[in-house]
């Protein structure tokens, strides 16, 4: 970019005074005055060379602004055309990330199928302004608040909120060619929604981070979902074998996640869901590091042959007086749900009973190839899973000849 000289009548400032060294006495009030003047419009002219230049720089190859495909977030306009408008663009060009500044945008993200001719997946970026804050307890009443990059959808059925289309023309597999990034986004909907949050289950891989899914209400006032909607579906089963989580939040929904294959994450938390995390069949292993639990039904369920890891699944659940007829729902039934004895895994625990403070109390229906481990146990009475270990029987000691 070329540059301009910027003189100060330019911008409107006074002019320089141009002084007679002769004349300037060699020290005083005065020539203090001078110089401090001098300075003033110095510093002034460098902060608005910066803000020119600032203002001057185009936007960073491979963003795209939502708003400038027509979307609004002003929590009224539907916004499923400009999103789509916005997405073929990016996929056109191979890649690119499509930002969503401030706002409550209303609408559907669909991500087009990207399919052969195409040799090999590409990036798609969803992206708003800033992290979202996860609002969620295990008492109280809450409402959430419309700050950040809010994307809402009150459609009674269909697609969820973000979601990723089936290719036709698939590499392989029926997998869209795109790798998935989501950052600092709240995605909503309603209580007891007929619609999913998020649904990744045809994309190759996935990066999802800083993201609030949620059904806009406090999950400790949340309706029992009925609908079976789920609130994020990771990659399926023989995806690219990249799927990560980084401070996620799922709220209200009927499943919290699906877990499926390569799924590795951390700083998770399911809270007020009918089923916390959903461990379905699985050829690869997934490891999670600390998941926070509160107040679901069933905090970890397993639907088919999966192995997995949970570091640390640090449970609250709802005690004495923190129920009542309308969230009763949310009482534990099971910590862990593995009725067909499908999960083979590992996992860490600690559970505080609300009103209380930490108990021993981790409940489990079937789970006979899950290991459960007490924080802090060597094993003994706290560990529970697996077939019951024989002691080695002790060595015989050599014959005598």
């Amino acid at each position: 970019m070329s540059m301009k000289t910027i003189t100060p009548e330019a911008t409107g400032l006074a002019p320089l005074a141009r002084t007679n060294p002769a004349a300037v006495p060699p020290a005083g009030a005065a020539s203090a005055g001078v110089r401090a003047k001098s300075m003033r419009s110095t510093i002034t002219l460098i902060t608005l060379c910066g803000w020119l230049l600032a203002m001057a720089a185009p936007a960073p190859a491979g963003v795209f602004n939502v708003r400038d495909y027509g979307a609004l977030g002003d929590d009224t306009t539907d916004n499923t055309a400009a999103f789509s408008k916005c997405l073929e663009a990016i996929v056109a060009a191979g890649g690119g990330q499509m930002y969503l500044p401030t706002g409550v945008y209303r609408g559907r993200i669909t991500i087009p199928p990207v399919s052969k001719p195409i040799p090999s997946w590409i990036t798609v970026e969803i992206v708003g302004e800033g992290e979202p804050a996860p609002v969620f307890g295990t008492i109280g009443s809450f409402p959430l608040q419309n700050h950040g990059t809010i994307v809402k959808s009150l459609a009674d059925s269909g697609a969820a909120v973000i979601s990723a289309a089936k290719a036709p023309n698939s590499l392989y597999g029926g997998f869209s060619a795109v790798y998935v990034v989501l950052r600092n986004l709240d995605v909503r909907t309603y209580d007891n929604p007929g619609i999913g949050g998020i649904d990744l289950h045809f994309a190759l891989q996935c990066r999802i981070e800083n993201v609030f899914i949620n059904t806009g209400v406090y999950n400790v006032q949340a309706a029992q979902p009925t609908r079976g909607t789920k609130g994020l579906v990771t990659p399926a089963n023989n995806n690219a074998a990249l799927t990560i989580l980084n401070n996620v939040t799922v709220t209200g929904y009927h499943t919290g996640i699906v877990v499926n294959e390569h799924t590795d994450g951390d700083h998770i938390m399911v809270a007020g869901n009918l089923h916390g995390l959903e461990f379905p069949t699985a050829h690869h292993a997934s490891r999670l590091g600390r998941v926070g639990a509160f107040r679901n039904t069933y905090n970890v369920t397993v639907t088919g042959r999966h192995a997995f890891s949970i570091a640390q699944l640090d449970i609250e659940k709802a005690g004495p007086g923190q129920t009542h007829p309308g969230n009763a729902w949310q009482a534990t039934a099971s910590d862990l749900n593995d009725p067909k004895n499908l999960g083979t895994a590992d996992l860490n625990y600690w559970v505080v009973l609300g009103n209380v403070g930490a108990v021993e109390d981790f409940t489990r229906n079937g789970g006979a190839n899950i290991r459960a481990r007490r924080i802090g146990s060597a094993g003994g009475p706290h560990e529970s899973g697996g077939a019951p270990q024989r002691p080695e029987a002790p060595a015989k000691p050599p014959e005598k000849r």
